[in-house]
């Protein structure tokens, strides 16, 4: 059912939070903006959850959990109330209270994590160790020990519920303001940008889905599954990044794009980005015989995919950078344009590597899938809102530890503490070369301080 969950919940806010950027830039009344762009998200959200209730047997039938509508409701619950909250949470963002966002984030993580600890770990052991006791009769009074995937589901919806709460202040309105008009022209922007999200979630999800279904006979399916998502875990390091790095970057480039050196700003922003990611790609693969210890050693055999998936990331991470240009035009369309290209090419490519290469098919897919989304939306946007970007940084920022790794990999050191001497060496001499390629903007930093 998870696995669900990007679509539907880029359905659900169907693109309206940068919409609500762009909107808050360009209409005088931002409180109507704000109003109209989440009663908007509010009305569907609710819908949502009302058809899922109301659907619910068939739904938990389709989906082969028979016997067990109310994780239905719960997830549809979960994900009407996560939706209601984007709104709110992109006015943080759009008024730089970062603080109060990670708050309720982290809040949100928290809540969820000890929740499933207390009702997967720690009810059971109670019950085992000290079922005399007064806690144990306690649990026993809410706890069923035979159904512990609906506390997962559970311990989701009181974390969502709290997140609700938490933001009341940004969802109570001083007056009910919907504007019609305005919400013609939010609609018409930000269609396209629903198109962009699902997309871009069946790049992120389409191989896990795809993957089980598409391996020869023969193969143990579960296994294989099992080490590309354990892999992929990996490759979230990257991924953690520029899903931070979004968070900040729609709202200021919305407030920077009046700016008459806006678009030299974009391109400073632009490498700055791209070196943080290729730093990422590079300690990771450098030290990678320390990072492989977090996933357990039945796993280790896909390693080797682990370069392939960072770097795809590492792409995407570029192409949502890039992909401002269309934003800021309201050519939202093209946005939708490309990221259709890359889902469809990402299936295609999906159906056609993974029987013969495994989940390696799967990473080249979405790898390929997502430096043609880079290189279509760089020229796009240089057609239609040149940013002066500097390629030949770019090149050589990402080149240079893929080359690193590549000459680490083949020359096959088999003593680690060798290894990762001799790795250590590359990433100093990485920091050598973006030192002395920066040093004007170094310098500039230093004597502004």
């Amino acid at each position: 059912m998870y696995a669900y969950v990007s679509i539907l919940w880029v359905i659900l806010t169907y693109g309206m939070e940068t919409t609500y950027f762009r909107f808050s830039e360009s209409e005088k009344d931002k409180n109507s903006v704000y109003n109209t762009a989440f009663l908007s998200v509010v009305f569907t959200s609710v819908l949502f959850g009302v058809l899922v209730l109301f659907n619910s047997d068939g739904l938990a039938h389709w989906l082969g959990y028979s016997g067990h509508t109310n994780y239905v409701v719960w997830f549809g619950i979960i994900l009407a109330f996560d939706a209601i909250t984007a709104i709110p949470f992109a006015k943080l963002r759009q008024q730089n209270k970062a603080i109060r966002f990670a708050l309720i984030k982290l809040v949100n993580i928290g809540v969820n994590i000890g929740l499933n600890l207390f009702f997967i770990l720690l009810c059971p052991y109670i019950l085992k160790h000290h079922h005399d006791g007064i806690f144990a009769e306690l649990i026993n009074s809410f706890f069923n020990p035979d159904d512990m995937v609906g506390y997962i589901f559970i311990s989701n919806l009181i974390a969502s519920t709290i997140t609700l709460m938490m933001l009341l202040p940004e969802i109570r309105l001083r007056k009910i303001n919907f504007d019609t008009r305005l919400w013609y022209k939010m609609l018409a922007y930000t269609w396209p940008l629903l198109i962009v999200s699902v997309a871009g979630s069946i790049n992120l999800s389409l191989d896990k889905i795809l993957l089980p279904r598409l391996l020869p006979q023969g193969t143990d399916v579960m296994a294989q599954v099992g080490i590309y998502g354990a892999c992929y875990k990996v490759s979230i390091i990257m991924s953690l990044f520029v899903q931070t790095f979004r968070y900040a970057a729609d709202p200021f480039f919305f407030s920077e794009s009046s700016k008459n050196d806006s678009r030299q700003l974009f391109a400073d922003v632009f490498n700055y980005f791209t070196i943080a990611v290729s730093l990422i790609f590079l300690f990771t693969m450098m030290y990678i015989d320390i990072v492989i210890r977090f996933i357990g050693v039945d796993y280790r055999e896909g390693a080797g995919v682990i370069p392939i998936l960072l770097m795809g990331n590492l792409f995407l991470g570029i192409y949502y950078t890039l992909s401002i240009w269309y934003k800021l035009t309201n050519q939202t369309i093209y946005g939708a344009v490309i990221s259709a290209i890359g889902a469809i090419l990402s299936v295609v490519l999906n159906f056609i590597f993974i029987p013969s290469m495994g989940y390696y098919g799967s990473a080249w897919a979405a790898f390929t899938a997502y430096t043609v989304m880079m290189v279509m939306s760089y020229f796009l946007g240089q057609k239609y809102f040149p940013i002066p970007y500097n390629l030949r940084k770019f090149v050589i920022y990402t080149g240079l530890p893929v080359l690193f790794y590549m000459i680490s990999y083949y020359l096959k050191i088999e003593n680690l503490y060798q290894r990762l001497a001799f790795n250590t060496l590359l990433v100093i001499s990485y920091l050598a070369v973006l030192g002395y390629d920066e040093r004007k903007n170094l310098q500039k930093l230093f004597l502004r301080k």
